[in-house]
Order: structure tokens, then sequence, then C-alpha cells
């Protein structure tokens, strides 16, 4: 429950109702001036408002204030209270906006009545806004290979705090899912996810949708950043934000306050701030293309989302749920996926990570017979970019001996086979059909070893690569 906010140039009375109230449990501030009423309202809005129309030595009088209020805070209900009450000044009051009109000297039973309505409205308005904010995009995170497990592992750790999270990696491998993972566990579940494309904002509109306009044509148009107060900022991509704007969002995470466009009040904010990029930020401030503040205060904490080429052995997994999405959101068939189809799956290429992997379920399933199961041949046999590497490596067999070519053959498919399956030598051994003590003979002999990355095992060949950390194939 929010608290309550009473306005009156006679300490008597704002006293006298702030007692009154807190016995009957509201918590309550006071103000004695429109300056001290504004520095409250902007510090952190409150539930309800008590205003006094007529405020000795002050800038603005009561129905000033109302307006400034519902102007930047609709949702607020004021309470309008009057010494020198008549039907003129309430109706007056009614009209910019307020609740209710009490006339002095007041009922307090009436004024308790008042007062419990106006916090009910504005409890209704606080849920319905949420509900209208919040977005229904899922937050599923999905997988059980060793590189998903740590980055659950390391989101868990920062779901209860209010640091800032930088989440790296290559595009399409699950970036936004994660941030939302955090915010739906976090203490701030209940407000609102914002998100903010830093590359698809044009640049000379990044400030108003940022920070919201104040016009006379338009009145209040509130900015993302407000609209995210009490809950989650989600700039994605925000190697893409312009430099001037840059400099701007620091003094908003350093103050937690900025000011509209167009306006002069400083509207404050509740925000926990999450990123995302593809590109290696500190090289961009090395480049004069990121602020190397800004950089240091949103890199608090650094979390890397793995490719899906790191998690194939989610692939099953991820592509049964994206039928079953598919069928729950869209009435596409719900259908099984065959072995040779997984196989399949795991063995191309996924440049575009799991966002490709879904566009790729989400056709099959649209052009399919809508029946039998997923078949390999209802699949692309590459991804992009894959093909071209296939044909040469073909051609080039061609012009080995078979000895020679059956050694590029076996070395290329047990690679495929054991990153198919995590480096676990048993798992693949039993899919190629070779005893595991043979599997390791031949593996030895074609120099394939699994070194870690991501906190997974990798194969590759001995010599491929320089550096990392080489060692026997195991499971």
């Amino acid at each position: 429950m929010g608290d309550i906010l009473i306005v009156d140039d006679e300490r008597d009375i704002r006293e006298l109702i702030s007692d009154i109230l807190r016995d009957e449990g509201y918590p309550t501030r006071v103000a004695g001036t429109s300056d001290d009423a504004m520095t409250e309202i902007n510090r952190a809005p409150p539930a309800l408002i008590i205003l006094d129309i007529w405020l000795k030595d002050s800038q603005m009088d009561g129905i000033d204030i109302l307006k400034t209020v519902k102007r930047d805070n609709p949702d607020i209900p004021v309470v309008i209270i009057s010494g020198h009450g008549n039907i003129e000044i309430a109706v007056a009051a009614i009209k910019q906006g307020a609740y209710d009109f009490i006339e002095k000297p007041f009922n307090i039973d009436q004024l308790l009545v008042v007062i419990r309505r106006g916090m009910e409205a504005s409890r209704l308005r606080q849920e319905n806004s949420a509900l209208r904010r919040r977005e229904t995009v899922p937050s599923e995170m999905i997988g059980t290979s060793h590189p998903f497990r740590t980055l659950k592992a390391n989101l868990d750790k920062v779901t209860k705090s209010n640091g800032r999270v930088m989440l790296t990696g290559p595009s399409g491998s699950g970036k936004e899912i994660a941030a939302r993972y955090i915010h739906a566990h976090s203490n701030r579940s209940d407000g609102p996810f914002i998100t903010v494309n830093s590359a698809s904002i044009e640049p000379e509109r990044m400030e108003d949708v940022l920070f919201g306009r104040l016009s006379s044509e338009r009145g209040l148009e509130s900015g993302l950043l407000e609209q995210a107060h009490g809950g989650i900022i989600f700039f994605d991509e925000v190697g893409d934000m312009p430099l001037g704007t840059q400099s701007k969002i620091l003094r908003v995470l350093t103050e937690q306050q900025f000011q509209r466009s167009g306006g002069t009040d400083n509207v404050r904010v509740d925000l926990r701030v999450i990123s995302s990029t593809t590109k290696d930020l500190g090289a961009e401030v090395e480049a004069g293309r990121f602020r190397a503040e800004l950089y240091h205060r949103l890199n608090v904490v650094p979390i890397e989302v793995p490719g899906l080429e790191e998690r194939l052995e989610d692939i099953p997994e991820l592509a049964r749920h994206f039928v079953a999405k598919c069928n729950a959101e869209q009435g596409l068939p719900a259908r099984e996926i065959s072995d040779d189809a997984i196989a399949r799956l795991q063995t191309i290429s996924w440049p575009g990570n799991v966002r490709q992997l879904k566009n790729v379920i989400e056709r099959v399933l649209i052009l399919g017979d809508g029946t039998s199961a997923i078949e390999a041949g209802e699949l692309p046999d590459s991804g992009s970019g894959a093909t071209e590497e296939r044909v040469a490596l073909h051609g080039s067999l061609a012009t080995l001996p078979l000895r020679e070519a059956r050694e590029v053959f076996e070395r290329e498919y047990l690679l495929t086979q054991i990153n198919r399956f995590g480096g676990n030598i048993s798992r693949t051994a039993n899919f190629v059909g070779m005893e595991r003590s043979a599997l390791h003979r031949k593996l030895k002999s074609l120099n394939v070893v699994t070194s870690s990355k991501a906190g997974a095992r990798v194969a590759r060949v001995e010599n491929d690569e320089e550096g990392g950390e080489d060692v026997k194939a195991a499971s």
C-alpha cells in the first residue's frame, strides 16, 4: 500500500489529518507549501493526495497543483479540502480531475470514507496499469546441457539483487529470454518489463522515446523510462545507442531522475537496468563509439549467453518445445519429431541460433502434412553459410586416395557426432555402433581430442587451433 500526501498551509490541520490516518493504518507525508508538495510528489508519487485549495506563501494554489498532478500522474486520486468551499470551487476541482471535495471543518467519518474509496480506486488503477504494461512474452529457460546449466545458475544468482546485468552472446541466442527470466524471478516481478530496442529507434527520436515529451500541442507523452518505474528496463543491443543519448542515460543511472523533452520538472524513477549486446563493447569504447563510464556502470555483472552450437544437446528439447508452442498459440499440428530429424537438427549449422531453430520448426509445421512425424527430409541440409564449406570438402575428397578420403570422412563424422552429444563419448559410441574402447582408439588415430569451451566438452583435431586445453577424448 502506498502512502498519502497531505498538503495544507495550516500545520495543525495537516498534522491532525496525518494523526487520524496513521491511527487507521495509512502511512502519510505532509507538505505546507506548493514547493514542498511538488518535491514530495517528484520524489515518490503517493497513492493519494489530500490537497488544500488555498496555500499561503506558495507559488501555486491547490488548483495549479491539481492540474500538474493530473497531467504528470493521472492515476493519483486527489481529494480537495477547503475552508472557503462553495459549489463553484467544488465543480472547478472536479472538472480538473479531483476525486472528491470536502469542506472544512470536515467530518472525520466522512473523510475516512472518501479516503478508503480513493485508496481502493488507486489500487485498482495501479493493478490495471500493471496488467496492461506486462507483456506476455515467455521467460521459459529450456535445456539441460552444461553450458545451459551454467547460464541458468548465473541468472539465478542475480535475480534477487538490483545489480545491473550485461548479457552478451550471438544474435538469436536468447538474451531477451534470459532478461525476462531475471525479471520473472526477481522482487520486481509485479512491476513492468520494458524493452528498448536501441537498434530500431531512430537516433533523433531516441530521447523522446526514452524520456517522454511535454508539449502544448500533444500534452504529456510518457517515455519508456517512466513506464518502467518500479520494474526493469531492458536495453537490447545497447551498443547501438547514440552517443548523445548515452550521456543522458548515464545521468539517469547516477541520479535516478530525468527531465522530459520540453519539460522542466525532474521525474524520479525506480529502475533496474539489464542490457544486452552482440558487440565487443570494450572495443567500442576504445574506438570512441561507446562511453566508458556508461559501459562500466552497465557491465556490473557480465553474463554470457551461449550460442546454439555450444548447446547442441538441447536441440531435441528445444525443438519439441517449439512444436508445442506453435500448437498452443497458432493451432499448428503437434507433430512428433523422428530420430533422423533430431540427428539432422543436431548436425547442421545454426548461425541464427535458437531463433533460427524456432523459425525452422514453425516453417515445417506450416508446410508439412500435419499427421506423421517430422522427418529429416523436411529439414534444410545445412544452415546459412555451411553448404559451401561442405561442397568444397566433398570436392577435395574426390582427389584423395581411398584410405586418405576415408580418414577425412571418419574424422569429420566423429567430430560432428561428439559435438552433437556434448562431448559425451559413451553416448557417441552407442549412436555410431562402436565399443567405447574402440572409439577411443579410433579418435586417437585420427588426432581427435576434446577441450573445454563454455563449460562443455567440444571435439576438434589436435593441431586444429592454437591454445586451449588439449586432453584425450573422454565422457
